[in-house]
């Protein structure tokens, strides 16, 4: 693996596995546009990397990841060391479309951009005392980008109430709707991803290629005409009156005191 000059994720291989940890704990990883940029990166060099078989997606500390920073939207955020290389888009879109499997190590809570990121992984293990869900709506957004990647596992239904709602599902309930593929207690996370990792070293590295890439292709067209009409309408939600409100609430610690523009 290239060495790069990470500042808020950290990456590293071996036997086989590339992991790539989200490394901003005291923000619960909350994923902004230094965080997308480096993903891209290490995504990018991991596929590249002959001796990687399968990629790991997890967080550091407590927590897999929070959502998006909402201080970053509201006007700070950081700069990466590296020229832009994309956005949330580009991202969900590498993770979606990648020719080695990607398995999400759900060590935490994982809600809104983070449970996009979990939906758009190959496979996706998580602790069983995590929370999965979509909470962008207490704060006047909601989760627009991330439908593209959830409306893959879930059923529509049960989907369109929990962005309605701002659910939390617990690790078990996310399983029975496709969110997981399993739930384990948090001493055995490692070692059933280590399982996972097992398998598909034990398996034919073009032959999985091959087939990610056929799934890829035949998901593409769809993929690529959504994402763009949700960016613009995530966009345009991000411009009301009430995002502002929710978003400013949310940093000031306060109910947000919505007005309906």
């Amino acid at each position: 693996m290239i060495e790069r000059p990470y500042q808020a994720i950290l990456v590293s291989a071996a036997d086989g596995v590339a992991t790539l940890t989200l490394n901003r704990p005291e923000r619960r990883n909350a994923i902004g546009p230094t965080m997308m940029n480096e993903l891209l990166y290490a995504l990018e060099d991991a596929t590249a990397d002959e001796s990687v078989r399968s990629i790991v997606l997890t967080g550091a500390g407590k927590t897999f990841c929070a959502g998006g920073d909402f201080a970053e939207m509201a006007g700070g955020g950081g700069q990466s060391a590296l020229p832009p290389k994309g956005g949330f888009e580009d991202l969900l879109l590498a993770i979606v479309h990648a020719t080695k499997p990607i398995i999400a190590r759900v060590n935490g809570h994982a809600m809104g951009g983070g449970l996009g990121l979990v939906a758009a992984c190959t496979f996706a293990v998580a602790s069983r005392d995590a929370k999965l869900g979509t909470p962008e709506v207490e704060v006047g957004l909601f989760p627009f980008m991330i439908y593209a990647v959830l409306e893959r596992v879930m059923p529509r239904r049960r989907l369109v109430e929990m962005m309605l709602f701002g659910e939390k599902l617990t690790a078990d309930e996310a399983v029975g709707l496709g969110l997981l593929s399993i739930a384990v207690p948090a001493e055995d996370l490692d070692g059933v991803v280590a399982g996972y990792a097992k398998q598909i070293a034990s398996k034919s590295p073009s032959t999985l290629r091959l087939g990610l890439e056929a799934l890829r292709d035949v998901d593409e067209l769809r993929m690529r005409e959504k994402l763009p009409i949700l960016a613009e309408r995530l966009a345009r939600c991000l411009g009301t009156e009430d995002a502002r409100e929710g978003l400013m609430a949310f940093l000031e610690k306060r109910q947000p005191k919505w007005t309906g523009r």
